[in-house]
């Protein structure tokens, strides 16, 4: 019997941290141009947004892991399945062990991109199968990241994934909506269910295209006009809700 595979983009940033689409602009954009079947809303050091997409997530027939990309003292982390909110700044180490006791999964980000804080600029090696093995228990690694200026990075990670029988997973760091879906997950079925299953079991593989110069520049440009407006004192607080 042939073993069906989806995709899954874990990997995506809206408004409620540095991304430029509401919740609900990725939600649409995702059902309407994607052919991905589950969406990990991982925004930096919050989960508003990702509570909220899983709120609203059935009106358009996609499911929504609850994740943050963390800031650990150590180099940032996609914390999956998760259903609290965990603190940035602490060692990685203790901030695997609380996403772990929430049941949750642990996906190092861009781990060797050196252009961004990484786990692979803190030791990754070392704490993966060097002298302190087992220091860091990641469940996986983002052996494509879409977004990565500099591809060798990425070439790194996904021979240290296969080399140490760990789930190797893709991500397209989206910041606006053009580059959802850009890298993904493939996985055997086709729910959150499934994926968490896949993840755990290195059932895995990334797949995807990096971002292309007018995504970079788009996200430079929207960055660029959040930093004018902040020094204007002409920036909003969030305001989304299901509705």
């Amino acid at each position: 019997m042939n073993t069906h595979y989806s995709k899954a983009d874990i990997h995506i940033h809206t408004i409620h941290s540095d991304g430029s689409a509401s919740v609900r602009e990725v939600l649409a954009h995702t059902a309407r141009a994607t052919d991905l079947r589950v969406i990990g809303i991982t925004d930096h050091d919050t989960i508003d947004g990702a509570l909220l997409a899983r709120q609203m997530a059935h009106e358009y027939g996609i499911e929504v892991v609850v994740g943050e990309e963390v800031s650990t003292a150590d180099g940032h982390l996609l914390a999956l399945f998760i259903e609290r909110w965990l603190p940035p700044g602490r060692p990685a180490a203790e901030t695997i062990a609380v996403v772990h006791d929430q049941g949750g999964l642990c996906v190092a980000a861009h781990p060797f991109d050196p252009l961004v804080p990484s786990l692979g600029r803190a030791g990754l090696r070392w704490h993966c199968t060097g002298p302190r093995a087992g220091a860091w228990p990641l469940d996986g690694v983002e052996a494509f990241n879409a977004s990565s200026w500099i591809a060798a990075g990425n070439r790194r990670a996904a021979a240290f994934s296969a080399a140490r029988s760990i789930a190797r997973c893709g991500g397209s760091d989206s910041h606006s909506l053009a580059t959802i879906g850009r890298g993904y997950t493939l996985f055997p079925g086709a729910s959150a269910d499934d994926l968490y299953r896949a993840i755990q079991r290195g059932q895995t593989a990334e797949g995807g295209g990096r971002w292309r110069l007018d995504d970079y520049l788009e996200v430079a440009a929207y960055r660029a006009r959040k930093r004018w407006q902040h020094r204007r004192g002409q920036l909003a607080p969030v305001a989304e809700q299901a509705i």
